[in-house]
């Protein structure tokens, strides 16, 4: 049952800053970060409830992902991040329930889909950065808080009799873990799943030993000595012997990239999002380096240091991975997103060269990374996407090398084959940039085409639109006379289709192939928020998350389907 409140809601910022954080704070010594959880009660997103026992809404995740993003650019010299709770007695309740219950179903599907995405950017930087997180459970760590441990590479809990780690959301909620616990519990930290079984359904958890045998926890210490031992294994990690990426270990700023607001339109300094609720789709531009973008780059790792935050590829994407969460959160009305990319394709393939021969500097790493994780949130956000090359106003399309990757992300290609029009690949196409899965978007593409995808690989000229669609690069190629009506008719049908039958079909094909742990989160994600979370017995006016603190017994309907 959708039970949102029908007044007008502001729309969600998802940028900030640690001078405006309220949940948490962060401290530094040398090489360990110490992360602690403390919320504000009082300072809940949305009206309605308070986020009591360090319960968390979007709000809370939003800083964390800042702190998690900041950590890698601002301070690379962490090696080790301690996350614990400024609480008592409590790491983390999880999900506010409250929370949940008076969200739309909308609501709910994002807020899981973006606290996930946050927890698989912390292990991103345990695999990629050197930086290890370690989570400090001094106190009850319950469903959304054993997920948040869950992330984290390895997890201590406090030996009080008390603290427990329990995923109480089977029993209490009629619902189940939705930011990834499961996969995680089995596939992470392979715990018997039987024993499984047994914990995601014991509501109250389990403590110390057995939470030690059962591989749920890695350590239980004494509460008169969790701090100490705690310290002492950051301590030994932080100095571990790790083979880092060369590169004075100068952090830099992420300075803001607020964006110019217009009636319908959201305009950053390389990229452009312009929707319109009428005929329900949305444009999303993205300008490609310019001259001095690419001779940037093309000075070498030092001189991309040099950059900081105002380097081509770190704001452009930051922008782009800005203007996804928007449509996500605050345009729900949008149904199909029209990708289209400006500026020179030959400048884009020479960007990527030279940013791919700089990729063993640290600094450069970490920007390839969150170009990655922004090309993993366009493929998993909802909406349908058209990659449009056409000569947009004159503009000349850029869909080469890491702009490509937009329209291979897309459901559709749509190309005019004009002189002008070019497409080609580069090196970031071939693998540092992959999907969940792990996968490159140009095999996805390909992956039934084997012999088209080898002979791309390592040719990176630029391609007529021909040649392109071809190669097998393009959905369809329209030439002047048929481009406009045909590509009306595609957006019109398109926009007409039941929004919940193209999420269904657009999650099962945008993942061809084998699976992994990251893949597997997100397909059950996907599956659960869109069945269990809007069947009676979860959200129904007798069901469980709907009655949750009250003294009514939530009623169930028996029948398994």
């Amino acid at each position: 049952m959708d039970s949102a409140p029908q007044t007008p809601q502001p729309p969600v910022e998802f940028e900030t800053d640690p001078s405006r954080y309220r949940h948490w704070q962060v401290s530094y010594d040398g090489a360990i970060a110490r992360l602690r959880m403390c919320v504000d009660p009082a300072a809940s997103l949305r009206p309605g409830y308070e986020l009591k026992l360090n319960s968390y809404d979007l709000g809370v995740d939003i800083e964390l992902a800042d702190v998690v993003r900041r950590l890698r650019f601002e301070h690379p010299e962490v090696r080790v991040v301690v996350l614990s709770s400024g609480t008592d007695n409590v790491f983390c309740a999880g999900a506010n329930i409250h929370m949940l219950g008076m969200s739309s179903h909308a609501w709910k599907v994002n807020f899981c889909k973006f606290t996930n995405e946050t927890r698989c950017e912390m292990e991103d930087a345990t695999a990629f950065s050197a930086q290890i997180y370690i989570a400090a459970a001094n106190g009850t760590c319950a469903g959304g808080g054993y997920e948040l441990a869950l992330a984290c590479q390895e997890i201590y809990l406090q030996d009080d009799g008390n603290s427990a780690v329990s995923l109480p959301e089977v029993p209490l909620l009629a619902v189940l873990p939705g930011t990834g616990g499961l996969t995680r519990l089995v596939d992470k930290r392979k715990v018997r799943r039987d024993r499984a079984d047994v914990f995601s359904t014991t509501a109250e958890g389990i403590r110390g030993k057995r939470a030690k045998d059962w591989n749920l926890v890695d350590g239980v210490f004494a509460r008169s000595k969790f701090e100490q031992e705690v310290m002492k294994r950051a301590t030994a990690l932080a100095a571990r012997k790790v083979e880092l990426l060369p590169g004075e270990r100068k952090g830099v700023s992420l300075g803001p990239i607020t964006p110019e607001l217009a009636p319908g339109a959201r305009r950053y300094r390389h990229v452009e999002l312009r929707w319109s609720s009428e005929s329900r789709t949305a444009e999303l531009l993205v300008r490609g380096p310019g001259p001095a973008d690419v001779a940037v780059v093309q000075a070498g790792a030092a001189a991309i240091h040099d950059a900081g935050d105002s380097l081509w590829a770190l704001r452009a994407f930051r922008e782009l991975d800005d203007a996804l969460l928007q449509l996500r959160t605050n345009h729900l009305d949008v149904g199909l997103v029209l990708l289209r990319t400006a500026g020179d394709p030959a400048l884009v393939v020479a960007h990527d060269a030279a940013l791919w021969a700089a990729r063993e500097h640290w600094f450069t790493n970490e920007v390839l990374r969150h170009m990655a994780r922004t090309l993993r949130r366009l493929d998993l956000t909802s909406r349908s996407f058209f990659a449009l090359g056409d000569l947009n106003n004159d503009q000349r399309p850029a869909f080469a090398g890491c702009l490509l990757e937009l329209a291979l992300a897309a459901d559709r290609f749509y190309l005019l084959d004009h002189p002008k029009v070019q497409v080609g690949t580069s090196v970031l196409n071939e693998g540092p940039l992959p999907m969940s899965h792990g996968l490159t978007r140009l095999h996805a593409h390909l992956y039934g085409e084997p012999d088209k995808l080898e002979a791309l690989l390592g040719h990176h000229e630029l391609r007529s639109a021909e040649e392109a669609d071809d190669a097998g690069l393009v959905t369809v190629r329209l030439d002047e006379i048929d481009w406009d009506d045909d590509t009306r008719v595609a957006i019109e049908e398109r926009a007409s289709l039941s929004p919940d039958a193209l999420t269904g079909m657009e999650a099962n094909l945008r993942f061809v192939g084998h699976e992994n742990e990251t893949s597997k989160i997100f397909a059950r994600l996907t599956a659960w928020q869109n069945w269990i979370f809007i069947r009676p017995n979860a959200t129904g006016p007798d069901g469980a998350l709907s009655l949750y603190g009250k003294p009514q017994r939530p009623h169930f309907d028996w029948n398994r389907v």
